[in-house]
Protein backbone atom coordinates (compact mmCIF):
# COMPACT_ATOMS: atom_id res chain seq x y z
CA UNK A 1 0.00 0.00 0.00
CA UNK A 2 1.61 3.01 -0.68
CA UNK A 3 0.97 6.36 1.77
CA UNK A 4 1.37 9.78 0.98
CA UNK A 5 5.28 10.01 1.62
CA UNK A 6 5.52 7.59 -1.38
CA UNK A 7 3.41 9.36 -3.35
CA UNK A 8 5.50 12.59 -2.33
CA UNK A 9 8.70 10.36 -3.69
CA UNK A 10 6.88 9.50 -6.93
CA UNK A 11 6.16 13.13 -8.08
CA UNK A 12 9.75 13.99 -6.97
CA UNK A 13 11.26 11.44 -9.40
CA UNK A 14 8.40 12.61 -12.13
CA UNK A 15 9.45 16.04 -11.77
CA UNK A 16 13.72 15.30 -12.13
CA UNK A 17 14.52 11.47 -12.20
CA UNK A 18 17.93 12.54 -11.55
CA UNK A 19 17.31 13.87 -8.19
CA UNK A 20 19.47 12.94 -5.57
CA UNK A 21 17.90 11.00 -2.68
CA UNK A 22 19.19 13.38 -0.07
CA UNK A 23 17.06 16.50 -2.10
CA UNK A 24 14.19 13.90 -2.07
CA UNK A 25 14.33 13.30 1.30
CA UNK A 26 14.35 17.29 2.58
CA UNK A 27 11.10 17.27 0.91
CA UNK A 28 9.34 14.33 2.69
CA UNK A 29 11.59 15.00 5.73
CA UNK A 30 13.49 12.10 5.77
CA UNK A 31 16.99 10.70 5.56
CA UNK A 32 18.37 10.05 2.06
CA UNK A 33 19.03 6.39 3.14
CA UNK A 34 15.57 6.05 4.15
CA UNK A 35 14.51 7.82 0.22
CA UNK A 36 16.62 5.02 -1.07
CA UNK A 37 14.70 2.27 1.06
CA UNK A 38 11.50 3.91 0.04
CA UNK A 39 12.69 3.71 -3.87
CA UNK A 40 13.61 0.06 -4.01
CA UNK A 41 10.53 -0.98 -2.56
CA UNK A 42 9.14 0.80 -4.51
CA UNK A 43 10.31 -1.06 -7.38
CA UNK A 44 10.24 -3.76 -6.08
CA UNK A 45 6.74 -3.88 -6.02
CA UNK A 46 6.50 -2.78 -9.57
CA UNK A 47 5.40 0.76 -8.75
CA UNK A 48 8.17 2.27 -10.37
CA UNK A 49 8.82 0.63 -13.33
CA UNK A 50 12.67 2.43 -14.33
CA UNK A 51 14.04 5.60 -14.49
CA UNK A 52 13.92 7.50 -18.00
CA UNK A 53 14.73 11.08 -19.98
CA UNK A 54 11.83 13.56 -22.29
CA UNK A 55 13.45 14.32 -25.44
CA UNK A 56 12.47 17.17 -27.67
CA UNK A 57 11.84 15.47 -30.54
CA UNK A 58 11.91 18.37 -32.81
CA UNK A 59 15.42 18.67 -31.56
CA UNK A 60 16.36 14.87 -33.01
CA UNK A 61 14.92 15.49 -36.28
CA UNK A 62 11.02 14.34 -35.82
CA UNK A 63 9.36 17.72 -36.75
CA UNK A 64 5.71 16.51 -36.63
CA UNK A 65 3.74 14.60 -34.16
CA UNK A 66 1.21 13.08 -35.27
CA UNK A 67 -2.09 11.26 -33.64
CA UNK A 68 -3.37 7.86 -35.87
CA UNK A 69 -6.82 6.75 -35.17
CA UNK A 70 -6.58 3.38 -36.14
CA UNK A 71 -10.05 1.09 -37.53
CA UNK A 72 -9.07 -2.60 -37.75
CA UNK A 73 -10.57 -4.31 -41.19
CA UNK A 74 -10.65 -7.56 -39.35
CA UNK A 75 -9.39 -9.05 -36.20
CA UNK A 76 -5.73 -9.43 -37.11
CA UNK A 77 -4.94 -7.21 -33.72
CA UNK A 78 -1.97 -9.40 -33.00
CA UNK A 79 0.13 -9.06 -36.24
CA UNK A 80 -0.95 -5.51 -35.99
CA UNK A 81 0.88 -5.04 -32.61
CA UNK A 82 3.69 -6.95 -33.56
CA UNK A 83 3.88 -3.81 -36.97
CA UNK A 84 3.38 -1.33 -34.39
CA UNK A 85 6.48 -2.80 -32.08
CA UNK A 86 8.84 -2.87 -35.17
CA UNK A 87 8.67 1.10 -36.20
CA UNK A 88 10.48 3.60 -34.47
CA UNK A 89 8.33 6.31 -35.41
CA UNK A 90 5.37 5.47 -33.48
CA UNK A 91 6.24 6.10 -29.98
CA UNK A 92 3.19 5.25 -28.10
CA UNK A 93 0.22 3.31 -29.18
CA UNK A 94 -2.95 2.51 -27.08
CA UNK A 95 -5.82 -0.23 -27.54
CA UNK A 96 -8.88 1.63 -26.74
CA UNK A 97 -12.79 0.83 -26.79
CA UNK A 98 -15.26 2.19 -28.99
CA UNK A 99 -15.42 3.30 -32.87
CA UNK A 100 -11.10 3.11 -32.88
CA UNK A 101 -9.50 0.11 -32.02
CA UNK A 102 -5.83 1.91 -31.79
CA UNK A 103 -4.85 5.60 -31.28
CA UNK A 104 -0.89 6.05 -32.72
CA UNK A 105 1.30 8.76 -31.31
CA UNK A 106 4.16 9.16 -34.07
CA UNK A 107 7.19 10.98 -34.21
CA UNK A 108 8.13 11.56 -38.08
CA UNK A 109 10.79 14.13 -39.38
CA UNK A 110 8.88 14.95 -43.08
CA UNK A 111 5.75 14.20 -44.84
CA UNK A 112 7.32 11.40 -46.88
CA UNK A 113 7.95 9.45 -43.80
CA UNK A 114 4.18 9.86 -42.35
CA UNK A 115 2.97 8.84 -46.06
CA UNK A 116 5.07 5.29 -45.90
CA UNK A 117 3.63 4.94 -42.66
CA UNK A 118 0.26 5.71 -43.49
CA UNK A 119 0.41 3.22 -46.99
CA UNK A 120 2.00 0.58 -44.51
CA UNK A 121 -0.98 0.67 -42.13
CA UNK A 122 -3.25 0.68 -44.73
CA UNK A 123 -2.71 -3.80 -44.67
CA UNK A 124 -4.32 -3.36 -41.46
CA UNK A 125 -7.50 -1.13 -41.57
CA UNK A 126 -8.41 2.50 -42.69
CA UNK A 127 -7.17 5.67 -40.01
CA UNK A 128 -7.35 9.34 -39.52
CA UNK A 129 -5.11 11.71 -38.73
CA UNK A 130 -4.62 14.46 -36.62
CA UNK A 131 -1.53 16.43 -36.85
CA UNK A 132 -0.18 18.12 -33.27
CA UNK A 133 -0.02 22.20 -33.39
CA UNK A 134 1.26 22.15 -30.04
CA UNK A 135 1.68 20.74 -27.25
CA UNK A 136 0.80 22.30 -23.76
CA UNK A 137 1.37 19.45 -20.78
Amino acid sequence: MLDHIDMEIIRCLQTNSRMQWKQIGEVVHMSGVAVANRIQRLEEMGVIEGFTIRVNEKLMGSAYCVFIIVMMKDYRHTSFQEFIQQRDVIKEAHRVSGDPCFILKVQVPDHHTLSQLLDEILVYGHYRINISIGQYK
